[in-house]
């Protein structure tokens, strides 16, 4: 469109130029100007429009000239710029025309221009920023050539040292103003005063004065540590010194009331109690030398305590002949305060194996009591589950006994192992005192034995023969009979009753049983013709059938298993025993 708007203009100029000449021409012909004239001044027209279209053309190609100049140094003005910002050079479009590229370049040239100014005024911005943070921190900037135009990467690289500049320095501010509260807290406690530059510097007002170095950090954490060990250190002998004087006031027996005043007035820094404890320890001391006597005494009593909680044997106890000294003097008293200290470190060394001995014993304990109840005919009155309940403490024990044996024999094996040495209780090694106890137990319950043997004989020549009413015994259960007697119409009514706590003795736990001989008196044939009662003796039931063999249970397990057994047999006995017995009363 462009094109034929330029072809129009110029066929109109071409035109118009032809118009003008036509024009001359008529007015030379008016005029009547001769053909030479006409010829000159046509010649004049001529140099006078070619004067003016070179006059033009050269105006244009001087243009053109400029425009070309003007993109050579826009060429270069941009190489330079691309070089310096680190762009991709500009590819010229080979179809553009001069003018085009000309404008094109210019523009781009100003928008380079534009961003060197941006980036050199943002650099700049991050530049103070980081060094701000470079001197809290005396870290190192990001290093940019200077006079050089930082490329896009450099500054995204420069900002992110910056973010990251930023939370190194608010990661120090937090660790500072933690280990400062932490440095002041400590000093507080233990009564220190702050003595090296930097302990004042840390503990100041002003902590902006502070520089965040990771050399400074690491100084204040040194500090802390020798703090907490001196607080430490402090405690520890702190704790000694309580412990001793406690131990003096108890072996001097003060008065809770002269303890709690100490104790009230030696509130402090660590630095002061100890100090007042050590004066107080001092002061003690002499006191004990004038107190010798009772100072031993006390610890004495204190040693039996130890002695109980160890398990010593009697022998074990006799071997500090020192106990049984009456030369209270000094060298007496470190005996036995070695002594004691020497306790204490073997129960603390040992505490969870005399824990464990403790609890089996509670429940060889329970389990001999409940063994005494199993030989006490009279639990069957008792009401309310009673019986049930013992009955299913006895079984849960009977299983824990055996665990427990084997768990504290492990116990002591890994100690004995670590240890190097032997471990007894009562002058005895475990597994040995426990078979003892099982021994003891054997003895204990074959005496028993004997004895109800014993008094059952005594009774049955004691007890006299009671003639059974229509043919046998009543039992427990049966109701009072009443019976009038034989040629007495009018004779008073006699009541015999039979009582028998055996409703039960079919039982697993409950075996034993008791036959109460008859209340009242008897009938008068009943006085003169005795008849052997049909009631069985079971007199020499027990309820629980004990060892047969003479040597010692090695175990708990052992022993339940040659239990159960007899207790199954007696019980079939009995059982048999008692519905015979039934049988004919009912009969």
């Amino acid at each position: 469109m462009k094109n034929r708007k330029s072809e129009v203009l110029a066929f109109a100029l071409v035109s118009g130029i032809n118009k003008a000449i036509a024009r001359l021409v008529d007015i030379w012909d008016n005029i009547g100007i001769q053909e030479e004239q006409r010829v000159e001044r046509m010649e004049a027209v001529k140099k006078h429009i070619e004067l003016l279209m070179n006059e033009m053309i050269i105006e244009e190609e001087n243009l053109k000239l400029r425009i070309l100049k003007n993109i050579s140094a826009c060429r270069e003005e941009l190489d330079i710029l691309y070089h310096e910002l680190s762009l991709e050079p500009y590819q010229i479009d080979q179809s553009q025309t001069v003018l085009q590229l000309e404008k094109d370049l210019r523009t781009k040239l100003e928008n380079l221009v534009k961003e060197k100014t941006d980036r050199l005024k943002e650099l700049k911005s991050l530049q103070e920023e980081e060094k701000s943070l470079c001197i809290d921190l005396c870290a190192t900037p990001y290093y940019i050539p200077t006079g050089s135009i930082p490329s896009h990467q450099q500054l995204q690289d420069l900002k992110e040292h910056i973010k990251r500049l930023s939370l190194e320095r608010e990661s120090r501010v937090e660790v500072f103003s933690g280990l400062r509260q932490e440095i002041s807290q400590l000093m507080n406690e233990i009564g220190h005063n702050p003595e090296t530059t930097l302990e004042k510097d840390a503990v100041c007002d002003d902590a902006d004065t502070f520089l965040l170095t990771s050399e400074n950090i690491k100084a204040l954490k040194l500090i802390v540590c020798q703090l907490e060990v001196k607080k430490e250190t402090l405690i520890s002998t702190r704790d000694n010194l309580m412990e001793k004087v406690s131990n003096l006031w108890n072996r001097l027996e003060f008065s809770q009331e002269e303890k709690n005043h100490f104790e009230n007035n030696i509130k402090g820094s660590l630095s002061v109690e100890v100090r007042k404890l050590q004066n107080e320890l001092d002061r003690l001391d002499e006191l004990k030398r004038a107190n010798m006597e009772e100072v031993i005494e006390n610890i004495r009593h204190e040693l039996m305590e130890y002695w109980d909680k160890c398990t010593f044997s009697t022998e074990q106890r006799e071997a500090f002949a020192a106990f049984y000294s009456d030369d209270f003097k000094e060298e007496l008293l470190i005996k036995h305060e070695e002594e004691l200290a020497r306790l204490k470190n073997y129960y603390a060394q040992c505490k969870v194996l005399f824990e464990a001995v403790n609890k089996w014993e509670h429940n060889w304990q329970l389990f001999q009591d409940f063994e005494k109840k199993a030989s006490d005919p009279n639990r069957f009155s008792n009401r309310g589950g009673t019986l049930l309940r013992e009955s299913k403490e006895r079984a849960k024990i009977q299983k824990m006994l055996p665990k427990l044996e084997e768990e504290i024999k492990g116990y002591i094996e890994a100690w004995e192992a670590e240890q190097g040495t032997a471990f007894f209780v009562k002058g005895q090694r475990f597994m040995d005192y426990v078979a003892n106890q099982w021994e003891e137990l054997k003895t204990q319950k074959e005496k028993e034995k004997s004895q109800r043997l014993k008094k059952g004989d005594n009774s049955a020549l004691r007890t006299p023969p009671v003639k059974r009413p229509h043919g046998g015994n009543s039992i427990m259960n049966t109701p009072s009979k009443t019976r009038k007697l034989t040629g007495t119409p009018n004779a008073s009514v006699m009541r015999t009753t039979v009582s028998s706590t055996s409703s039960n003795s079919t039982g697993s736990n409950s075996i034993g049983s008791t036959f109460h001989s008859v209340t009242g008196k008897p009938p008068l044939s009943v006085q003169k013709t005795p008849h052997r009662s049909r009631l069985p003796d079971i007199s020499h039931l027990t309820p629980l059938q004990e060892f047969k063999s003479d040597k010692p249970a090695a175990s708990y397990t052992q022993f339940a298993v040659s239990s159960n057994k007899e207790l199954e047999k007696k019980s079939n006995n009995i059982e048999a025993i008692l519905n015979s017995t039934a049988k004919d009363v009912l009969h």
